[in-house]
C-alpha cells in the first residue's frame, strides 16, 4: 500500500467515525456557497445537480427544496444515510438519489449526463495535485455543454496552511483531517479548457477557515 493510499484509508475511516459520532454534524442550514449556486444553477438552466462529497446532506437537501433533481456522492456511507433519513422527513426522497463513490476513482456516471457540480471543500481533502486533475477531467466528462461547476476550497492562505502533519503536495493534517491548500496557480491550472474561474474568496467557521468559492462553466 503506498502512502496516498493508507492516507486515503484513514481518512475514510475517519469520516466514517466522525458522521457516526456527531450525525447532522454541519447543522441543517444550508453553505453559503451552496446557497449561491442554487442560484446560479438556475440562471443557466440547469435541472441536475451532482453533489460530490455532499456528506449527511445539508446542501442536497438545499438542492432539492429548490427544485432541483440531486445525485448525491461520498465516500461516507454513515452520511449518506443520515442524508437519506433527513430526505425522507423533508418529503424530497423522490428527488435525491445516493451513491457511495470515492473520487479517486471515475464517476459512475455517463458523458453528458448531468446540468451543474457543486463540491463543498471535497476537492481540498487529501487529494494529491495529480488526483484532483483527474477528477476535474471526470467532472468536465460527465458535465453537458453550458454545464456550471461551482466548488470551494481551503487556500494557502488560511491559518493552517504549512502546520500540523505534512503529508506534501501542500497537503496537512489537523486533528484527524487531511487538508489539500490549494495555491491560486492550482484554480487557473484547473479551469484550463473552461470559462474563465470567478474566484470569490470567503471565510467560514471559528478559525476561521479561508476559503475560495470558484465558478466554471464549461463551454458550449
Amino acid at each position: 500500500m503506498t502512502d496516498e493510499d493508507a492516507l486515503a484509508d484513514a481518512q475514510r475511516g475517519h469520516w466514517q467515525h466522525t458522521y457516526a459520532a456527531h450525525p447532522g454534524m454541519y447543522g441543517e442550514r444550508p453553505s453559503e456557497p451552496a446557497v449561491y449556486a442554487a442560484v446560479a444553477f438556475r440562471a443557466a438552466g440547469a435541472r441536475e445537480v451532482l453533489e460530490l462529497g455532499a456528506g449527511h446532506g445539508r446542501d442536497a437537501l438545499h438542492f432539492a427544496r429548490e427544485g432541483f433533481t440531486v445525485r448525491a456522492t461520498d465516500f461516507s456511507a454513515t452520511g449518506l444515510e443520515q442524508l437519506r433519513a433527513d430526505a425522507l422527513a423533508q418529503n424530497v426522497t423522490e428527488r435525491i438519489t445516493t451513491v457511495v463513490h470515492d473520487v479517486r476513482d471515475p464517476l459512475p456516471y455517463p458523458d453528458d449526463s448531468v446540468d451543474a457540480v457543486f463540491a463543498h471543500m471535497l476537492l481540498c481533502m487529501a487529494l494529491t495535485t495529480p488526483q484532483i486533475q483527474a477528477l476535474v477531467g471526470e467532472i468536465r466528462r460527465v458535465l453537458r455543454p453550458g454545464g456550471v461547476f461551482v466548488y470551494t476550497v481551503r487556500h494557502t492562505g488560511d491559518a493552517h496552511c504549512g502546520t500540523g502533519t505534512a503529508h506534501g503536495d501542500d497537503i496537512y493534517e489537523h486533528g484527524g483531517f487531511a487538508v489539500h491548500f490549494f495555491p491560486r496557480d492550482l484554480v487557473d491550472s484547473l479551469a484550463e479548457g473552461w470559462s474563465v474561474p470567478q474566484v470569490h474568496p470567503f471565510e467560514e467557521g471559528d478559525l476561521p477557515r479561508r476559503l475560495w468559492r470558484v465558478t466554471v462553466t464549461l463551454p458550449q
